[in-house]
């Protein structure tokens, strides 16, 4: 392992960070105003986001929104996010991981077995919600050929869904914000210093550094 440099090295591009901002953002509007027509103990959430009305029209739009940034999200980082045998090591040492003992946490690539649970759960999760979602958007077309039963389990699913993506959202909200020091400072501008980087994520360290000085003019005069 390379000695860090101090230098500043970019851990999300442009494109990237929109990516997850547009994420982000359409998926607390769908929380927000799902919770709202939930139960009537949060109605006033409707009334926040511009009325009942307003609210119930705009969320399955936004839900389709919120697909295809994920659908977005899949594409861009479906290599990353591949399970490897270092994160089925990771996992086994996760009790290590949260007890702070990072002695004995295998060293991690770009994203630890942590952050990719976390991709294939909320994956899974918006497709199983614009799945139901697109069944409870046109509850008359199965009124009309009598899928009650369709209906309900719809219902089911999407409630089941937005509970368990809730409880990633909160995890993960906790993670970068509480738990990892600068995690959205670098979702935010795109760059980490080369010590936080070895510190989180040292095989991706090595990975930026091989890269850096395969690119450099010295390593192309060496190569003549």
């Amino acid at each position: 392992m390379t000695p860090a440099t101090g230098r500043r090295i970019v851990r999300y591009r442009f494109a990237e960070r929109m990516m997850h901002g547009a994420t982000g953002a359409s998926y607390v509007y769908l929380l927000l105003s799902g919770l709202a027509f939930w139960t009537p103990a949060f109605y006033w959430i409707a009334i926040v986001l511009g009325g009942g009305y307003l609210t119930r029209l705009l969320h399955p739009w936004v839900g389709l929104v919120f697909a295809a940034c994920v659908l977005w999200m899949f594409v861009t980082w479906r290599t990353d996010m591949r399970i490897t045998d270092g994160d089925r090591a990771w996992r086994r040492a996760m009790r290590a991981y949260i007890s702070n003992d990072d002695v004995r946490v295998p060293p991690a690539g770009r994203f630890n077995y942590g952050q990719k649970s976390m991709f294939w759960l909320m994956v899974g999760g918006a497709v199983a919600l614009l799945l139901s979602g697109l069944i409870l958007w046109w509850p008359n077309v199965l009124a009309a050929v009598e899928w009650n039963g369709l209906r309900q389990a719809a219902i089911l699913t999407h409630a089941g869904a937005a509970l368990v993506t809730i409880g990633a959202f909160i995890v993960h909200l906790y993670m970068g914000l509480a738990v990892v020091p600068g995690g959205l400072d670098a979702i935010l501008h795109g760059e980490v210093s080369e010590g936080w980087a070895r510190a989180h994520h040292p095989l991706w360290a090595d990975e930026v550094a091989t890269r850096a000085a395969a690119a450099s003019p010295d390593s192309r005069g060496a190569d003549r």
